[in-house]
């Protein structure tokens, strides 16, 4: 088992296929940042789905079970089932999922499905018109999302939902959130708006605390703790009423969880970072390019076990300039 210095085991790869989105979310993407003249990674500069099987199939080998495909908004990539495809195909790997906005969902859930795609977490922080198209930042209608929650739905794949909650914007989803979930067994996880890269404008007074989100959901729903399912996993989980559906707390900000931090994240032009908040990340696409198996295999050892990342436990200690999530995936 491959550890780092603080002994958390290297379990989970996030794959960002892409660094392009059809969403202008403002936790992530602001629109008066990544406009029309935003300079986007050339199609030359992505790692080709040969090269990410390649390097998934090495980080597999030395203790990886789960692989999850990013963006930006990962069904921008052409053919992405042929990837899902792939991955499946690599031993040793029990789960094979997707994050994605749900935008196209409906139009990629058989292929994905079919390909061999477990699950997808699909990015809803509204069910009301208005509000859904103030979060997106390009008024895409939520009608779209849930079409492509359903479809997903009726092919197989498993569903979760993710929310981000902004004081002042949505908090008033999260009832009608809770309730929409439950009614269809599908969890819902609100996660507190986090400091991510360097433009979506991020401050403290932003945030709902996620011990704010359980009060609101705890005085109409009996909520029931939950035992994590595995090492690592962030949401604290809890099973409503005594059915099967739950609601998840992810709190980064007033509740880090860096000390059980399993995940991996490897770039759309091939950059490996070691943590969502990363300043900079090591580049492996010469070393796929070249052939250089084992100086590869080497250095992927060697960036998980010089790891040190702790930044949601630090946050403030210092300034870095943290790559944007767009970049590497959430």
């Amino acid at each position: 088992m491959l550890l780092d210095e603080y002994d958390r085991p290297l379990r989970d790869l996030r794959i960002s296929v892409t660094d392009r989105c059809n969403f202008r979310c403002r936790y992530c993407m602001p629109a008066e940042v990544f406009g029309p003249g935003y300079r986007f990674l050339q199609r030359k500069d992505l790692l080709t789905y040969e090269e990410i099987e390649h390097l998934a199939a090495l980080v597999a080998g030395i203790g990886v079970r789960k692989f999850r495909l990013t963006g930006g908004e990962p069904l921008l990539r052409q053919g992405l089932e042929e990837l899902v495809m792939m991955l499946s195909k690599i031993e040793g790997v029990d789960d094979l999922a997707m994050t994605t906005n749900g935008v196209l969902l409906a139009a990629y859930a058989a292929k994905l499905r079919r390909a061999g795609l477990h699950r997808v977490t699909v990015s809803l922080d509204a069910l009301d018109r208005k509000v859904f198209g103030q979060m997106n930042g390009v008024g895409a209608r939520v009608e779209r999302v849930l079409d492509g929650i359903e479809q997903a739905l009726s092919e197989g794949l498993g569903v979760k939902i993710n929310t981000v909650v902004q004081q002042g914007i949505n908090e008033s989803e999260i009832l009608p959130l809770v309730r929409w979930g439950s009614e269809r067994d599908i969890p819902v996880r609100f996660i507190e708006y986090m400091d991510v890269g360097e433009t979506n404008g991020w401050r403290m007074e932003h945030v709902v605390p996620s011990a704010e989100v359980f009060e609101m959901i705890a005085a109409e729903f009996p909520l029931n703790k939950l035992e994590p399912a595995h090492r690592g996993e962030v949401a604290r989980r809890y099973q409503i009423g005594r059915g099967k559906a739950e609601v998840g707390f992810i709190s980064s900000v007033t509740k880090p969880f860096c000390g059980d931090c399993n995940r991996l994240r490897l770039s759309a032009e091939g950059k490996l970072y070691t943590c969502l908040f990363a300043e900079s990340g090591f580049d492996v696409r010469e070393l796929l390019r070249a052939g250089k198996e084992e100086t590869l295999g080497l250095a992927i050892r060697g960036v998980w076990a010089d790891r040190s990342d702790r930044y949601s436990e630090r946050r403030g200690a210092g300034k870095n300039q943290k790559v944007e999530m767009s970049y590497i995936g959430g």
